[in-house]
């Protein structure tokens, strides 16, 4: 009995430490930068009847540089309001999970065990959240490492975008560590010869490259323009960094895999696994990018960037046939080809991830028609994401099911598993809306209201 509240304490202590150092200290240094800018930067005269050049105060700084534009909210139907409501209990739901995870363990929430220590968080979390997020990185590098600066207008969402699945990548990893708490550890506890100890300090490095190219957007809306030359000066080794730190743990998030040999299933365990996986994040990433904008034209009231998106659907097409040249002739290199035409589970996952993943976006793609169109470029690069989807969930999940079989372990994830996995992409949708909503992230029609003020000025 005494251990058990000795453990309950020591978790307690934890999740206290964890507080301190992720939520206590960023507000300490907020408001440490807070401070310093007005100090150095932001006092100005405000004149008064007792004190003609009275200083700026640091509560009026403050209460100034907070002021945020009007947030109208709409009138939601009954079905907005249902969905609103959905998503509430969802978040409600996965807090209870998360607490109960931190204090009694991985095994009172998930259906892992030390058969299968790894599953949806990691591969759909993680694995494919990783993946979705490449789109940042690929628009970056086409805009200001290779110049094609029409590629401008959909740069803030793509980098946006991935922001916000990095920053999902670490809460679910949070969730998923056993020792949760012990997560710094890779800074001060080195291990070069570890795949995992390369990925942590790549996705470490790369969130903080993407909150610095996201950065504009923040010092365009508080219009602090020193911060706007400091960053337009080192935006493009910036990015080469970023391109650097994403080929890197990309490809290594499939290396990781490589030390599988006899559990993960002939179809998908292969020396080219780092390949496939940069290779197929490109892929994934454009499609992203295609959705997103998409979504957020309709949502907002926007003009859909068409030609942008029709380029984009272009370099899909290259990038899925390449995707498809490389799993096929992989599959004909190690005599799996043959092992397709058995029928098994793993036959059928290989299947639907050629077929309907690949094959059929490249066909739709490959015409000029199908880029042209804009619902059969968003239903194709719908296929592409679940193409992707389903191939890291057959790397991190169900290629291990007929190892595991042989304990007489099927992975099924739990309900926490899944309630937690909603509650996180509804995250992500809420910070998209909040961060469009609050910073110049989507690109504006400027033409019509130029036109509007040269009428207004004729009358």
């Amino acid at each position: 009995m005494f251990d058990q509240y000795a453990q309950f304490f020591n978790e307690l202590w934890a999740l206290f430490v964890f507080i301190v150092l992720r939520f206590l200290l960023p507000l300490a240094f907020l408001f440490g930068v807070g401070w310093l800018l007005w100090r150095f930067f932001a006092p100005q005269p405000v004149p008064s009847a007792a004190k003609p050049e009275r200083a700026e105060r640091f509560a009026e700084f403050v209460m100034r540089v907070r002021e945020l534009p009007s947030i109208q909210i709409p009138e939601l139907s009954p079905r907005q309001i249902l969905g609103v409501f959905t998503v509430l209990m969802l978040w409600i739901a996965a807090a209870g999970f998360i607490i109960a995870r931190v204090f009694w363990g991985l095994g009172t929430v998930t259906a892992l065990s030390d058969t299968v220590p790894w599953g949806l968080w990691i591969g759909f979390d993680v694995m494919t959240g990783v993946a979705l997020a490449a789109g940042g990185f690929v628009i970056a590098a086409t805009v200001y490492v290779f110049r094609l600066e029409r590629y401008r207008p959909i740069l803030r969402p793509a980098v946006l975008t991935a922001l916000i699945g990095y920053g999902l990548v670490i809460v679910a990893l949070l969730v998923d560590l056993g020792r949760w708490y012990n997560i710094w550890h890779p800074i001060i506890m080195w291990n070069p010869h570890s795949v995992m100890f390369e990925v942590a300090w790549c996705v470490m490095l790369y969130t903080t490259v993407l909150l610095l190219e996201f950065s504009p957007a923040v010092w365009e809306r508080f219009k602090i323009g020193w911060a706007q030359k400091l960053l337009h000066k080192i935006v493009v080794p910036l990015v080469i960094l970023g391109v650097m730190l994403s080929t890197l743990h990309q490809s290594s998030l499939g290396s990781l895999y490589l030390i599988f040999a006899t559990k993960l299933s002939p179809f998908w365990y292969t020396p080219l696994l780092p390949v496939l996986f940069f290779v197929s994040a490109i892929t994934v990433g454009l499609s992203v990018v295609t959705v997103e904008c998409s979504l957020a034209a309709r949502a907002f009231g926007l003009k859909r960037e068409d030609d942008l998106l029709a380029g984009l659907a272009r370099a899909s097409a290259f990038m899925l046939s390449l995707y498809l040249a490389l799993k096929v002739g992989d599959l004909v290199w190690r005599g799996q080809l043959p092992q397709l035409f058995a029928l098994s589970f793993g036959s059928f996952l290989m299947w639907l991830e050629l077929l309907v993943g690949i094959a059929l976006p490249l066909v739709i793609l490959s015409s000029a028609r199908g880029r042209q169109d804009a619902r059969r470029r968003f239903r194709a690069a719908l296929f592409v994401i679940g193409g992707i989807l389903l191939n890291r969930m057959n790397v991190a999940v169900f290629g291990f099911y007929d190892y595991t079989i042989q304990f007489g372990t099927i992975y099924i994830p739990s309900l926490g598993e899944w309630v937690v996995t909603l509650a996180l992409v509804a995250a992500g949708v809420a910070a998209y809306v909040l961060a469009v909503k609050l910073f110049p992230v989507l690109p504006r029609e400027e033409a019509p209201v130029a036109a509007q003020s040269v009428a207004v000025k004729s009358h």
